[in-house]
């Protein structure tokens, strides 16, 4: 058992430090207690177990104890303030009024950043070589020249937004940012908080590897985006959580297939619980978007909604648009559970000035479709519009509803009669009404 604080002893731990957090790793779980100068965090052992507050550990499933001094980074106005404590080797900072930049040179300590304040002129950008938590603890931010926070490190980093706190971002309306929170590495959101987020002048949301929301993540509300709401490459993984975006000028969410990458879910859109929902109101885009790699057509892109819920409403100015496209297959439900898709079409059709046209679209995929279980509806009201597209339709379980009523729409494929699909219903049921 690997310990990074002194051994145990019945009594109180008192830390005369500025240290701000115990944390303990249990069976994979990290669970944080606030320390400070002053306070006295209670704590008892007998040897197989340990207690800390009102929490019980078995000390054999202990993976570490430590203390944790963070980065604390405070905006106030057109100002900022960095405190770093002693302990955070290879740390430092550059203030220019609201805007700060962090550089960590150590890639042996995955150190901790705090934010909190508020700017209309501020922005943190990060440089570093090595994995980092930023914990979002009521901060408001809207840059004036670029990103409000810019990760600009390739390994893993914790974005954790503090229970409790409401943090929003906004980026510059020009410039050459990739998004108003953008993060070079693969991104992993945790704490049930909320986070407001839009994008001036790109995405709002992008992870350059794949994006991770765990099942204590809050909300996520993307209001804004001049291009994506959340764009992200290799994968997308959401175990939790609440997601709304509206007002986008391009795709709600976007996955990128890397062909360089070799993670295992490369090219992968997958939802074991938690709840999206999205409005679109531009020409031409898609809800929820996956795409394939001309580079590495091997990878075929997977959407798994697996769990949870999908709410995508494409409404009337969003001609030709489609609620979900994937560049592959598409798997709602799975034997231990029971999703809800609800996919809302009203949009007409889109031409472009040479004369293509594009259908909206409830649910497409360049190959199969497969329900497994639960409740998928998709409602085709626009004139024209198409509830349903791909290489075969199977319902393995569950059910699945197409009501295609608007004027020459077809509920699957481009067929019109209400008789003569083929689609396959092995355990599903499939409805289809005019």
């Amino acid at each position: 058992m690997k310990k990074t604080l002194i051994a145990l002893l019945l009594g109180t731990l008192s830390v005369n430090v500025q240290a701000q957090w115990l944390r303990v790793w249990s069976a994979g779980e990290s669970t944080r207690y606030a320390i400070s100068e002053t306070a006295s965090l209670p704590y008892s052992t007998t040897g197989s177990t340990l207690i800390v507050g009102k929490d019980t550990y078995a000390t054999a499933a202990i993976d570490s104890i430590t203390i944790v001094n963070p980065v604390i980074i405070t905006w106030n106005g057109a100002s900022a303030d960095v405190d770093i404590p002693e302990t955070a080797e290879g740390v430092t900072a550059e203030v220019s009024g609201g805007n700060v930049v962090i550089t960590n040179t150590c890639n042996s300590i995955e150190h901790e950043f705090i934010l909190q304040g508020t700017s209309s002129a501020g922005s943190l950008t990060y440089y570093g070589e090595y994995k980092a938590k930023f914990h979002l603890n009521g901060v408001e931010l809207t840059s004036t020249s670029g990103a409000a926070i810019d990760i600009q490190c390739g390994k893993r980093i914790d974005l954790i937004i503090e229970d409790g706190t409401t943090n929003t971002l906004a980026d510059a309306a020009n410039g050459t940012q990739k998004a108003a929170l953008n993060c070079q590495g693969h991104l992993e959101v945790g704490g049930s908080g909320t986070l407001n987020i839009s994008g001036n002048c790109n995405h709002a949301l992008r992870s350059n590897e794949y994006l991770l929301l765990k099942k204590s993540t809050g909300t996520i509300n993307i209001t804004k985006a001049a291009s994506d709401g959340i764009h992200c490459g290799e994968y997308f993984l959401m175990n939790g959580g609440t997601i709304s975006i509206t007002g986008v000028a391009a795709d709600g969410l976007q996955v990128e297939t890397d062909a360089t990458s070799d993670e295992a879910y490369n090219g992968q859109f997958i939802m074991n619980d938690g709840s999206i929902d999205i409005t679109m109101t531009a020409e031409d885009t898609k809800g929820i978007r996956l795409d394939a790699d001309e580079a590495a057509p091997s990878i075929v892109p997977e959407m798994y909604i697996s769990g949870g819920a999908v709410t995508v409403n494409v409404t009337s100015t969003a001609l030709g648009s489609k609620a979900i496209d994937c560049d592959g297959n598409i798997t709602i439900g799975s034997s231990a559970s029971s999703p809800i898709v609800n996919l809302t079409v009203a949009a007409k059709r889109y031409e472009d000035s040479t004369g293509d046209t594009s259908r909206a679209t409830g649910l497409k995929a360049d190959g199969t479709i497969v329900i497994a279980s639960g409740a998928t509806t998709i409602k085709a009201s626009g004139k024209k519009s198409r509830g349903v597209k791909a290489t075969s339709l199977t319902a393995t379980g569950g059910t699945l509803t197409i009501a295609a009523t608007g004027s020459g729409s077809y509920a699957y494929n481009d067929e019109t009669a209400s008789t003569g699909y083929t689609y396959v219903e092995n355990g599903g049921t499939i409805t289809i009404t005019y």
